[in-house]
Order: structure tokens, then C-alpha cells, then sequence
């Protein structure tokens, strides 16, 4: 792992500080308070933990929530059936995004409630601002499409470009295809195909509008590298590219992960732009157009004919 890659948000942000602080009065009640939960918890903890023995975390692990911010960083993790927090993961918003819907969405329902007993068209405008954060935040159930050699979509939004480059870790000729995403789209990443993740590049850069161009070359950005489980085992490159509103990028996977096609891996918080970037081969046929809507993990972006 990147040494600038110390979580799953590298950018940083205030909910994010929030949360953090939040977790450290809340394993202060419970080491104070909640002893027993705390010895239940620590009991059913698995590792493993670094070479050193070090915990992975800056701070103390006690369950689950507090490996929020560092799943990506390896060490201590729960089993399925021993994390009480699994359940999280199945609401219709994003995880990563809880706070965010919980502090902004809070935040709009109160002024609301309180401009709507002054004078009620005042609540209007809050009210529809609150509505968009949580429509922002959701995160709906796809189908995956299973035929073989499909490349699907990485991300919701519109086709903004589809060219030929050079890329350095596919090492040949390459298709790029750029999908814009609006602050109305939903903003989870998925993988396009089954893979493991080989490295992780992360780099700050600018906030300029990810309609422009030069966005994808000087906006802040993670690139995931991956390579297909399978034969012919594909090299491709996913590329979360922050915007002039979305500036918290959030990749939740490391280096050896494994990953099926339409897995969720990450996610850009508010309007950003996504890049998928896969070998151009001999039958590989491009299925979209610029400005066709795709969808992410169900949408097939391009197909390949010759599979192992």
C-alpha cells in the first residue's frame, strides 16, 4: 500500500474528522462502561496484524466500526457472523456516506422543520436541498450481467469520451472511455470486471470541473490497478477523478483484493467523473456511444470475443 494511502478517504474531509472524534468518546464509554461487550467483542476479533505486530489502526480497535476508515490498511477484522454491524452494509445508502446523510441531511430537516413554522415557503428550498443529499447517498441493488468477456459500466453517469492512449501499467494500446457523473447519479464504484487488485495510486491535484478535460490530468484522483482472475488475465485501470463539488474520494479496497464483476470498491462523494481504461485487443467491441447514460455494474460498456 502507498505510504499517502493511510485509509479509505485520503483526502480527508470534516465529516470525516467528525466521525473520527466521535469514535474516540465512543471507545472511551465503552472500555468506561460496557467492559463485558468490549471483552465479547475483542474475544471474536481476528487478525492478522502487521509483520511488527502493530495494529494497523491509529487508534484502538474494539469492534467493528472503528476499522471504518482503515478496512483498506489490512490487520484486525470480524467475521460475518460476529460483527453486530453487518446490517449496515444492506440499508439503501452508502456506508461510506452515513455520516455525510446523517450531519447534512440532519442539518437541512431542522432548518426546515424550524423555517416551515416562520413562514413555510421559506422551508422549500431546504426541504428539496435535503431531499438531493439523500437521493445523492443512495445506493441501489444491480444486476450484474454474467456473459462471458463483458466489460461493465465502473460508474453511473453519462459517456464523455471513448479514445485510444498509451498506458504504462497495461504496457500496449489502450481504450479509455470517461464517464461523467452529475451530483443526481449514484456515486459508487464498481469493479468491471472480475479481478484483484495489483496497486493503488493516489494523487492530489486540483478541484476544476470534471465536464473540462484537463480534469482527469490535474483533478485529485485514485487510480485502481487491477488484473482479471482469469485468462487471458487482462491488465485494466479504473480512475476515481474528484470534481469541482466532489472532493472526497473513497476507495475501501488494497493491494491482493479480490473482486467480482460489479463489486462495489469505493465511491466519489458528489458530481466527479470516473475513467475506465482496458486493453484494445483483436474482437474487443465497444457497445456505447458519447453521451448514452450507463449504469454502474449493469451497464456492458465493451465485450471481449477471446476469452480463456
Amino acid at each position: 500500500m502507498p505510504v499517502e494511502i493511510k485509509n479509505i478517504q485520503p483526502g480527508g474531509g470534516v465529516c470525516m474528522r467528525i466521525e473520527l472524534a466521535w469514535g474516540c468518546w465512543r471507545r472511551w464509554y465503552l472500555k468506561t462502561f460496557r467492559r463485558r461487550y468490549v471483552a465479547h467483542m475483542l474475544a471474536k476479533r481476528e487478525g492478522p496484524v502487521h509483520e511488527d505486530g502493530a495494529n494497523a489502526c491509529p487508534h484502538e480497535v474494539l469492534d467493528p466500526r472503528d476499522l471504518k476508515f482503515y478496512r483498506n490498511q489490512g490487520g484486525y477484522y470480524w467475521s460475518a457472523e460476529n460483527d453486530p454491524f453487518r446490517w449496515r452494509d444492506q440499508l439503501p445508502f452508502a456506508r461510506a456516506g452515513l455520516v455525510e446523510l446523517f450531519l447534512l441531511g440532519g442539518a437541512m430537516l431542522a432548518l426546515t422543520v424550524i423555517l416551515a413554522f416562520a413562514f413555510w415557503p421559506l422551508a422549500i428550498p431546504t426541504a428539496v436541498v435535503g431531499l438531493c443529499i439523500v437521493w445523492f447517498f443512495r445506493n441501489p441493488k444491480r444486476i450484474i450481467p454474467s456473459e462471458l468477456g463483458a466489460v461493465v459500466s465502473p460508474a453511473d453517469g453519462h459517456i464523455a469520451c471513448i479514445e485510444e492512449v498509451e498506458d504504462e501499467f497495461i504496457g500496449e494500446p489502450a481504450i479509455l472511455i470517461g464517464i461523467f457523473l452529475s451530483i443526481f447519479d449514484v456515486h459508487i464504484n464498481r469493479t468491471s470486471m472480475d479481478a484483484t487488485v495489483v496497486g493503488l495510486q493516489y494523487r492530489h491535484g486540483k478541484f476544476l470541473n470534471a465536464l473540462r478535460p484537463e480534469s482527469a490530468r490535474e483533478n485529485e484522483r485514485m487510480e485502481v490497478r487491477l488484473q482479471q482472475n482469469s485468462e487471458p488475465r487482462r491488465r485494466f485501470v479504473i480512475r476515481q477523478i474528484a470534481g469541482a463539488i466532489a472532493r472526497r474520494i473513497v476507495c475501501w479496497v488494497g493491494p491482493g483484493e479480490s473482486l467480482e464483476r460489479g463489486e462495489q470498491f469505493g465511491m466519489i462523494k458528489l458530481g466527479s467523473r470516473t475513467e475506465l481504461v482496458i486493453p484494445k485487443e483483436e474482437g474487443l467491441e465497444i457497445l456505447v456511444s458519447l453521451g448514452q447514460k450507463v449504469s454502474a455494474g449493469s451497464t456492458v460498456l465493451a465485450k471481449y470475443s477471446q476469452e480463456g
